[in-house]
């Protein structure tokens, strides 16, 4: 699907690949339709042979997030520390809320209900954002670098946060006990502080020892055992894997780079790191364009998929524009930075993989679909538009 797309299409290769797997997952359903039912069962026995949410959790995604934090600079991220991490955790928290009780004061007007608990669930789930996909577009698109800084910084942030959030919900439906504004915090604090802090130590003990050897293959080989084995001690130890990846990357690609590493081994780790990270996303993507096999399509989910699309992106909105609004000095944006924030703002398989490990029942099947409906309508409707609203951007500034 990559070859196709490098080959024939030339859209980003997340875009790209994700849309030409939804084409076959699409095809193979029609063929199902007209009698010719083998292809669509194989593909259908493929999938259930796959744990989505396992492979991405805790397989993908210690990875990806690495990868990311790898190329970002620090001293340019911390000009903008205050706007990524108001965005980050302000900005996820609102949005959770908004989409979940938007969502369940309109779902009844589609013809399908869903309980509060769950549309709140649904809001945490869909609100960590996931530029992966657009980076590319916006660096093409001449997009003013604050920016791009403060969109990377976002969400390599606030995949932690929606996954707190997501997990004390969840926990809420378990128990079937709201929970405390003080359990909240704490929580946050002990698996988002925690995860920071876990990500501190993980960096600076990789950081020691990278800069005692010289060697390419060694190094590298050190910096992918602290990303898989402190992942799972981060999981062990009950606070956020996310947030620490993220951490022990920014200390590993500023300090590590700069002050542990030869430029052969410089050039290695790069060359290593930016090939897994291509890989794993087409991976990610293909299946995300396969899994929607799964969802059993409706005329009253098409009405809420539409809806739910809509209160996501007026969540979006508010969610960046009220702090952009309120704090315009601090945040110090080009005009205009409001659209990219809110259009550029995808979400991915975070999402699809949150929703797939929820307990299996009517309400896993609902909000898997809505799901799906926001994750492939952000990919390639605002993926492939979203260059145009930079450009824009760029020339006012």
């Amino acid at each position: 699907m990559s070859y196709l797309n490098h080959r024939f299409i030339g859209l980003p290769t997340t875009i790209g690949v994700m849309g030409i797997a939804l084409m076959l997952s699409f095809a193979l359903f029609g063929l199902d339709k007209l009698g010719f039912g083998a292809l669509h069962d194989y593909e259908v026995s493929l999938l259930s042979s796959v744990d989505f949410s396992e492979v991405l959790m805790q397989g993908m995604l210690s990875l990806l997030l690495f990868a990311g934090a790898l190329h970002v600079d620090l001293s340019e991220l911390k000009s903008y520390k205050w706007q990524v991490g108001i965005l980050a955790v302000f900005g996820t928290l609102a949005s959770t809320l908004l989409v979940g009780f938007g969502l369940w004061a309109t779902l009844p007007y589609t013809g399908i209900a869903l309980p509060l608990s769950y549309c709140l669930i649904f809001g945490a789930l869909i609100s960590p954002t996931d530029p992966i996909a657009v980076m590319g577009i916006l660096k093409s698109a001449g997009a003013p670098k604050s920016l791009e800084i403060v969109i990377a910084g976002e969400s390599l942030f606030n995949d932690g946060v929606g996954v707190v959030l997501f997990s004390l919900l969840l926990a809420m439906v378990a128990s079937g006990e709201a929970p405390t504004a003080a359990r909240g915090a704490m929580l946050l604090l002990e698996e988002g502080g925690g995860g920071i802090a876990f990500g501190l130590v993980l960096g600076y003990v990789t950081y020691l020892m990278l800069k005692s050897i010289d060697s390419y293959q060694e190094e590298v080989l050190i910096t992918l055992a602290a990303v898989l084995g402190g992942y799972a001690l981060a999981d062990n130890l009950h606070v956020s894997g996310p947030l620490a990846m993220v951490v022990a990357g920014l200390i590993i690609g500023n300090h590590g780079r700069a002050q542990a590493m030869s430029d052969k081994t410089r050039e290695h780790l790069d060359m290593f790191w930016e090939l897994l990270d291509s890989m794993l996303n087409a991976v990610l993507f293909v299946l995300i364009g396969l899994e929607v096999i799964l969802i059993k399509f409706s005329a009253s989910l098409a009405l809420a998929a539409a809806a739910v699309i809509a209160i996501t992106l007026a969540a979006r909105l508010i969610s960046v524009g009220v702090p952009v609004s309120l704090l315009g000095r601090v945040f110090k944006l080009p005009q205009g930075a409001l659209q990219v924030l809110t259009w550029g703002g995808l979400r991915g398989g975070i999402s699809v993989a949150l929703a797939l490990s929820l307990p299996s029942g009517p309400q896993r099947d609902l909000v898997l679909a809505l799901t799906y409906a926001v994750v492939v309508f952000s990919i390639l409707v605002q993926g492939l538009s979203i260059g145009k609203v930079a450009r824009n951007v760029g020339g006012a500034e």
